[in-house]
């Protein structure tokens, strides 16, 4: 019997931080949540990535410009709600023509708990598409290294926009803490 390959032994979230160090992004920006806490974790260890904490998503579209102009590739990590914020600025990819890759995980679909959650989540992929962005939708651990390489390809080999919707089935349930 064959040994497991690095790929099925390592959690999506690894193999996830293994694609961004192989494409050379070296600023990763967020605003935190749990279901990118493990990529944030694996970023901030990393001395060769800068991590940045942001005050809402949007900023991060901007970090990805300046990133760009600097000759470094950046990635903004963000929860689906993010993405409303982030619709006017998005204007500035199409505008300027520089790549940005958006890892986003899903809130308002499967478990959710939270219905102030559900009216974005049901209208992520949408509203990124109407902002010319590329959009795959990831629900199973081994589709995130496919489509996370292939956003990358995307985004940075046609100066383009490309996401990568994580799927909450792939975070799992979320529970209200009080």
């Amino acid at each position: 019997m064959n040994a497991p390959s690095d790929l099925e032994v390592k959690p999506w979230q690894d193999q996830l931080f293994e694609q961004l160090k192989g494409a050379d992004i070296r600023q990763v920006c967020y605003v935190p949540d749990a279901g990118h806490a493990r990529l944030i974790a694996r970023c901030k260890a990393d001395p060769n990535i800068r991590d940045i904490a942001l005050t809402t998503e949007e900023e991060g579209i901007a970090l990805a410009a300046g990133a760009w102009l600097g000759g470094q590739r950046s990635a903004l990590l963000m929860q689906s709600s993010g993405v409303g914020n982030c619709i006017n600025m998005l204007s500035l990819i199409r505008a300027c023509r520089f790549p940005m890759l958006m890892l986003v995980t899903m809130r308002g679909e499967w478990e959710e708990f939270n219905p102030w959650q559900e009216p974005m989540g049901s209208i992520v992929e949408p509203a990124l598409k109407l902002c010319e962005t590329d959009v795959a939708k990831v629900t199973e651990p081994a589709q995130v290294v496919p489509a996370v390489q292939n956003a990358i390809q995307l985004a940075f080999g046609g100066d383009r926009a490309a996401a990568v919707l994580l799927s909450q089935r792939l975070i799992g349930r979320k529970v209200w803490v009080k």
